[in-house]
């Protein structure tokens, strides 16, 4: 679905119809345009816990309509420059027909070097014109549509919408344990934010606002790039920061808990432990710092906060990217599908259920510290 930071309105538009057809949810904006999701009979009694994902991808607004096949746009997100060099992109009118177009060249800055969007001419197909195209629409990368292929998704915009996808199935769950009677024990809200991806906008804006209670909870959720130590297909990561800072530490080993509950088992086998004897349902804890997310602007603003992301390949649709950063790729920077699995998909959805049901800050660390202390501390006394 197409959508970039400020121009999130397909997006929206779909999660204002999937509340629409479940009348015991309520869907409300804050003055930034963030949504929030929650059930009008709270899930349970106490404070709530939100479970957040943005969004928006990094792709183009419409800067100006330069003749009958030529565009400018500016461009939102985080790509390196490599890859914009004769790319191929695909305009997003309001209405009609979405023409293909080939960038041709960098616009120069107006006269600054730390111009805020970099700016980009394109010239549309053969046969295509600009009529029907305004300033208020947007560009995005010409990319097949999404297809699943050996348990791999592979589509235009993994970031963030497969986490907002992930966050909506497991809430959907949730609400139907509820209505047949099953213990649903924490009161959990989706909260969905714009602009993420040009400095996390969306989200300092509701930081601002108090949009959500200081006191309440909050799991992030990302799509996160993947390294050799946290691969694609070894299950969803429980995030203990970024490449910014750590997490509210309590809150992430309550999640971390809660994957352990499902999982039966660690995220690694412990040094009395075999490989081979770690569970089947995976589940990863990692530092992930290749990047930086939304947890870290609750926390800064004194939430309790905390990230659940998904492994990502094609991190913000760059193939090959650790290749293009050493300048070892044999062929030229090209665009590619974001890629997840889809069996660390379904695993973010347990987690997120589990979390729904039970989330203790902490998990149990406090009894495994307490339990240590008292049946071994005659040691220090022999």
């Amino acid at each position: 679905m197409p959508t970039v930071a400020g121009r999130e309105t397909r997006v929206v538009r779909w999660i204002e119809a999937w509340a629409s057809q479940r009348p015991e949810l309520m869907l409300s904006a804050d003055e930034h345009g963030n949504l929030t999701l929650r059930r009008t009979e709270p899930f349970a009694p106490g404070e709530p816990v939100y479970v957040t994902a943005h969004l928006d991808h990094p792709g183009f607004t419409i800067e100006s309509i330069d003749g009958s096949d030529t565009v400018t746009l500016a461009f939102r997100g985080g790509v390196m420059e490599d890859y914009f060099k004769g790319a191929r992109v695909r305009l997003h009118p309001g209405a009609g027909q979405s023409p293909g177009a080939t960038i041709i060249e960098r616009v120069p800055s107006a006269g600054t070097d730390d111009e805020m969007f970099k700016r980009y001419r394109a010239r549309l197909d053969t046969g295509s014109s600009t009529d029907g195209l305004t300033a208020r629409d947007i560009a995005t990368w010409d990319l097949p549509v999404a297809f699943i292929r050996d348990g791999m998704l592979h589509a235009p915009a993994c970031d963030d919408l497969a986490a907002a996808a992930a966050a909506l199935a497991a809430f959907d769950e949730l609400l139907r344990m509820a209505q047949d009677g099953e213990p649903v024990g924490r009161d959990v809200r989706l909260f969905f934010t714009r602009a993420e991806e040009i400095g996390f906008v969306g989200a300092l804006g509701a930081c601002r606002s108090r949009t959500i209670p200081q006191g309440a909870p909050i799991i992030a959720l990302e799509n996160s790039r993947s390294f050799d130590d946290s691969p694609i297909g070894g299950g969803p990561i429980v995030r203990v920061g970024d490449r910014l800072t750590v997490f509210t530490p309590r809150l992430t080993a309550a999640v971390a808990a809660r994957a352990e509950a499902v999982a039966g088992g660690p995220a690694l086998p412990t040094a009395a432990q075999k490989t081979s004897q770690m569970p089947a349902w995976r589940w990863q804890r990692k530092l992930m710092a290749g990047g930086a997310c939304e947890a870290t602007v609750f926390c800064a603003a004194g939430y309790d906060a905390t990230c659940v992301c998904l492994p990502l390949g094609n991190y913000h649709n760059m193939a090959d990217l650790a290749a293009v950063q050493a300048g070892t790729n044999t062929s030229p920077p090209s665009i590619g599908s974001e890629v997840i699995s889809i069996s660390d998909f379904d695993g973010l959805v347990d987690l997120l259920i589990a979390c729904g049901q039970e989330l203790k800050p902490g998990g149990d660390i406090d009894a495994r510290l307490e339990k240590l202390w008292f049946e071994r501390n005659f040691v220090l006394h022999e």
